[in-house]
């Protein structure tokens, strides 16, 4: 052999080694840690293993597109390395967006909405129509309140130039509908812009806070005659809460404080929980706050139908529509309403007519944030049953 010949041995590249070495374990790793079904992170069930059905092109496919999205989701340590690319994107690419987060100043975080799906396009007009028709059939009855989204509020803190949906255009539309058909729409953007100093939105979560909820309702109060309480006890329950914009992001820049606000009256209620058949003597779930999803400190999350009954003794019974914003405004109602029906139409499947007939119901709240009102599909269907007694 020449002796000037060169050797070639593995030794001679020990970074080939290291990757070669590295990808060996983690896919040892992958195959004796159990499969997950829901990552508390990202907040989001996880593909689990596929089985192979079809011995044919089209079912090798579907195989394998699966397969792949499975061997994503299932990868060792998929948390810590979702967080590490927040990291590496947002603090040395200096990304202003990541998972379809837009990464505002102030470390706050906006969905990014470059416009209506098509799905929406056609929810959108439908329920603005059952609205507007509840409007018409009981006049004076029917309050319809949207929470603003925090990009309309804190539009200073959106990224430059970034894709948003102009919500203050369709709110306007639709203010001006519902008091046309004889309802109220409370607008609360005036009053949120006005405290816009204060904590009014979660950083990393889409939701408002209750000091945000507590504004919203005074101004609810002022339309329909009801004199605010003016004191409160507040607990600062969590001051680690990582909301779903986090969850999408992996980013871990920022942590969200959540507050209850305490009415101080001497009003006692009582909660049942219809899917459960279960009653409480409290508006909150505190064992949410070990949780991922703080935020469902609020009764527990969102469900079909949650009464409540009170000791406030004024005569009055409250139907709430909603959607999750509600969840953390109903501890300010609780003063003003014999009882309060809540509905969230997206888990509602009975007869809401039925319902309404069985009970005196003197007021109507419609509380959803607009997102949600142009993707519920349910809400129009759950109103045209909502009949009220025309006796009342």
């Amino acid at each position: 052999m020449d002796k000037h010949a060169k050797k070639t041995s593995l030794p001679h590249y020990p970074v080939l080694i290291v990757f070669t070495l590295f990808f060996v374990g983690l896919f040892a790793l992958d195959l004796i840690t159990p499969d997950r079904a829901y990552s508390e992170m990202e907040n989001t069930t996880l593909s689990q293993r596929p089985a192979l059905t079809q011995l044919s092109a089209k079912g090798l496919n579907s195989y394998f597109t699966a397969y792949t999205k499975y061997v994503k989701d299932q990868v060792f340590g998929r948390d810590q390395w979702i967080s590490l690319q927040s990291m590496v994107e947002t603090t040395l690419l200096q990304k202003e967006q990541n998972g379809g987060i837009l990464l505002g100043r102030e470390h706050m975080m906006f969905p990014r909405t470059f416009g209506l799906l098509s799905s929406e396009e056609r929810t959108l007009p439908k329920n603005t129509s059952a609205v507007e028709s509840l409007c018409q059939r009981y006049p004076g009855k029917v309050n319809v309140l949207l929470a603003p989204a925090a990009s309309d509020i804190y539009p200073e803190n959106v990224p430059a130039n970034a894709p948003l949906l102009d919500e203050n255009t369709y709110l306007d539309q639709l203010s001006a509908a519902v008091q046309a058909a004889g309802g109220r729409f409370v607008d609360v953007r005036g009053t949120l812009t006005d405290h816009k100093g204060e904590y009014l939105y979660y950083r990393t979560d889409h939701h408002w806070t209750s000091l945000a909820a507590r504004y919203a309702f005074e101004t609810l109060s002022a339309q329909l005659d009801l004199q605010p309480v003016r004191s409160y006890t507040v607990y600062p329950v969590s001051d680690s809460f990582e909301g779903t914009l986090a969850a999408k992001t992996g980013s871990h820049a920022a942590l969200d404080t959540i507050e209850i606000y305490v009415p101080d009256t001497d009003v006692q209620y009582a909660v049942t929980y219809a899917d459960t058949q279960t009653t409480i003597c409290s508006l909150y779930d505190r064992a949410k706050l070990a949780e991922k999803n703080q935020y469902e400190v609020f009764f527990g999350g969102n469900h079909a139908r949650v009464d409540i009954q009170t000791t406030a003794d004024t005569g009055r019974t409250l139907l709430l529509l909603k959607d999750s914003y509600a969840n953390c405004f109903v501890q300010f109602l609780t003063p003003y309403y014999d009882r309060i029906l809540m509905i969230d139409p997206r888990y509602f499947y009975d007869d809401l007519g039925a319902l309404l007939r069985r009970e005196r119901v003197t007021d109507a709240l419609i509380l959803y944030n607009y997102n949600t009102f142009v993707q519920d599909h349910a809400l129009s269907v759950v109103l045209q049953s909502a009949l009220f007694d025309e006796g009342e």
